[in-house]
């Protein structure tokens, strides 16, 4: 059995560090010795597992400059832990979540250990800043692991052995989804989002539809904190039938009285590589609206479990809300098919393919 260090910068509720537990607890599975680099601080995903924890104090900062000084001096950090931890343990495997933690990678390159990046993200800005990182991956890394073919084609690393392995949801998100899904009539016809309080993830377009849409209800699931969440509003008039929400540690409840759920990304600024939110609503049977680009569209099939439109069509979004409104029987023939279509991204076929990769 091997021993894994795995490493994430920023322990939260998005879908990199969802993606990763589930990875880890794969590696559990099969009786690996696993360490977790992160911000332990944190509450998130990436918390509570049976691992040994390793601190590093990353936290996001709002001046950009200092935000990339904390970034900067993180890679330090993350750099000589893991050239103490390892540097007598050459059988260890360097588990590197996202393109963001170049510093293990680098102390991983030094040590001769075996590095794997895990890679989720395209839209990483500035460019500059990503073709480092990239630059960093493909001279570090001996294999890479990708969340979609779209991923893949559109950053590619030459001198890397690439897989693209679906995400999947643990066991107990399913086993949750399977007992409540059927619970709601889904009556309140609520339209859901969750995502990051960023203007590129469609946000404002989020309360415009409420607006438009004045007899359906709509929810708001952004992953911040209720001091950013009312700073960012505080000049916005929002619709009576809008509510807002700040990041939740248990998102069952939302999904379980949900009608709709949605991902309005821009795609000129952040092209979506998968979309765990949309993979959560279809295996509690809600059809979904995303983005015509990236992950999503090999997520969302049109017209057969939900609808891929940009969410610049605004009036073609609030058309298709409203034919699902009226007509029930394409809201049926949606929903079993989104069931149908979540089955294909089950987790023991994701757990097995890492560990394949691993093994290989």
């Amino acid at each position: 059995m091997k021993k894994i260090a795995c490493i994430h910068l920023f322990n939260d509720f998005s879908g990199s560090p969802l993606v990763l537990s589930t990875v880890i607890k794969g590696f559990l599975q099969k009786g690996h010795a696993v360490d977790v680099i992160t911000c332990t601080k944190e509450e998130g995903f990436l918390s509570n597992l049976e691992v040994n924890y390793v601190n590093i104090d990353y936290c996001f900062v709002a001046n950009k400059w200092m935000r990339l000084f904390v970034f900067l001096f993180n890679q330090w950090r993350l750099f000589y832990t893991i050239i103490q931890l390892y540097r007598n343990d050459k059988n260890t495997t360097l588990y590197i979540n996202t393109l963001l933690p170049f510093g293990a990678a680098i102390a991983g390159k030094i040590l001769g250990l075996e590095v794997i990046y895990h890679i989720h993200e395209t839209s990483v800005k500035p460019a500059t800043l990503k073709n480092f990182l990239k630059w960093m991956a493909n001279n570090t890394a001996q294999k890479a692991i990708y969340v979609s073919k779209f991923l893949l084609q559109k950053e590619p690393l030459e001198k890397v052995d690439c897989s693209v392995i679906y995400n999947a949801l643990g066991e107990d998100f399913i086993q949750k989804a399977n007992r409540f899904k059927y619970l709601n009539t889904k009556e309140d016809r609520i339209i859901l989002m969750l995502c990051s309080l960023k203007d590129y993830k469609g946000v404002k377009e989020f309360v415009a539809l409420a607006y438009r849409l004045p007899q359906l209800r709509f929810e708001l699931v952004l992953n911040t904190t209720p001091i950013e969440l009312e700073m960012y509003f505080k000049t916005i008039e929002l619709p009576e039938n809008l509510t807002l929400f700040s990041k939740q540690n248990n998102v069952h409840p939302f999904y379980q009285r949900a009608w709709l759920v949605l991902n309005l990304s821009h795609p000129e600024q952040w092209v979506e590589t998968f979309g765990m939110t949309l993979l959560e609503a279809m295996h509690y049977g809600i059809p979904t609206i995303a983005p015509p680009v990236g992950g999503p569209a090999e997520i969302v099939e049109n017209d057969y479990n939900g609808y891929c439109i940009d969410q610049r069509e605004l009036d073609l979004i609030v058309h298709q809300i409203e034919q699902m409104f009226q007509d029930e029987q394409l809201y049926q023939r949606l929903s079993v098919n989104a069931e149908t279509k979540a089955a294909h991204f089950k987790v023991r076929y994701m757990k097995q393919a890492v560990n394949q990769v691993l093994a290989s």
